[in-house]
């Protein structure tokens, strides 16, 4: 019998969540289960930051980006005595599972938690990335790609009025998802993504080919993870983060260099960054959050632990957190090559 359910935000913030909470809690007092919001994602769990979460804590949540809970990038298995933190804070707080919302680390995190320790948890898939697999959407990348393609649209119209190149770079670190749709959606000329090496050169010969044709203007859109075919461009090396993965972020005015350098043509660049994540949730985002935290409640009331609630077809289904996390969710090929067909 389920009657209490500790619930948390990890990784990176995104329009979405608050929906999801929202949504968790809502489902859970129809049963009666008593929910517990940790603060701060697993850093919370760790240091036992607990708050009620119930109708009147929730009220209002729908609409406003970013969670109520707080979030961290800390995990169980990076800190001191994390796991044994983890086991103690489901002890002291009587709970008889968790729901974890997060991005592929966390729900990794989560999944090796349930495995090795048999902590009872069921994910809840948000990322702007769009990279988790066995989900068709995660909560918050449709949300990024409607800000991405807004600042696509709003570059065409200076690009034009200046006859330039602008370069819009948008979040992506192994997986273009936002560039390839807002690409798409935006009217992109060139999308360069992690998945696709890109040569510079051969852009720059499609910009001059579209000069050459009397469109003296592009929007390439590039995202922050895009490499370049091996040889081809050097990329200034990125710093290291706390996590030892490279700190990534402006290789849009290293294109935008080459590309002066390859056309003649004047170009600018616009780096998004976190503007992508904030901001209040497009309506899809809200529902795909609100099937999720509802889904995700029925699973732990159905001992559905190890499992994730994930939207497949526009129905939310509950899928294996192994299966889950077991690779990065990639843009496929038939996807970029409708790109591809616009370029130009």
């Amino acid at each position: 019998m389920v009657r209490r359910i500790g619930l948390l935000t990890g990784g990176g913030d995104c329009s979405g969540l608050n929906a999801a909470i929202r949504a968790v809690v809502r489902r859970a007092e129809k049963d009666n289960v008593s929910v517990y919001g940790f603060r701060n994602g697993w850093k919370g769990v760790l240091e036992q930051e607990t708050e009620v979460l119930d109708l009147m804590a929730t009220r209002g949540l729908l609409h406003r980006g970013g969670t109520s809970l707080g979030t961290s990038r800390v995990s169980p298995y990076f800190e001191p005595d994390g796991v044994q933190g983890v086991i103690d804070a489901m002890e002291v707080h009587r709970l008889d599972g968790l729901i974890v919302i997060g991005g592929e680390g966390t729900l990794s995190a989560s999944l090796r938690l349930h495995r090795d320790e048999g902590i009872p948890i069921v994910g809840i898939p948000k990322t702007i990335d769009n990279d988790v697999s066995e989900t068709d959407l995660s909560i918050g990348f449709l949300t990024a790609v409607q800000v991405a393609s807004e600042a696509a649209d709003r570059l065409h119209s200076t690009a034009e009025s200046h006859d330039r190149v602008m370069v819009l770079e948008v979040m992506g670190r192994h997986a273009g998802w936002i560039a390839t749709y807002a690409g798409i959606a935006g009217g992109a000329d060139a999308i360069l993504i992690p998945e696709v090496p890109f040569d510079i050169d051969g852009v720059a010969r499609h910009l001059r080919h579209r000069a050459g044709t009397g469109r003296d203007f592009s929007v390439v859109v590039v995202a922050e993870g895009a490499e370049p075919v091996p040889g081809t461009l050097e990329l200034p090396e990125s710093p290291i983060d706390e996590f030892g993965r490279p700190r990534l972020g402006g290789i849009g005015h290293t294109i935008a260099h080459a590309l002066e350098e390859r056309t003649g043509f004047d170009a600018r660049v616009t780096i998004l960054g976190h503007v992508q994540r904030g901001g209040g949730p497009s309506p899809v985002d809200r529902i795909i959050a609100s099937q999720m935290g509802v889904a995700a409640v029925e699973a732990a009331l159905d001992g559905a632990w190890g499992t994730m609630a994930a939207v497949q077809r526009f129905q939310a289904v509950r899928v294996s957190l192994e299966d889950a996390t077991r690779e990065l969710k990639r843009v496929p090929e038939s996807l970029y090559r409708v790109g591809e067909v616009f370029f130009g």
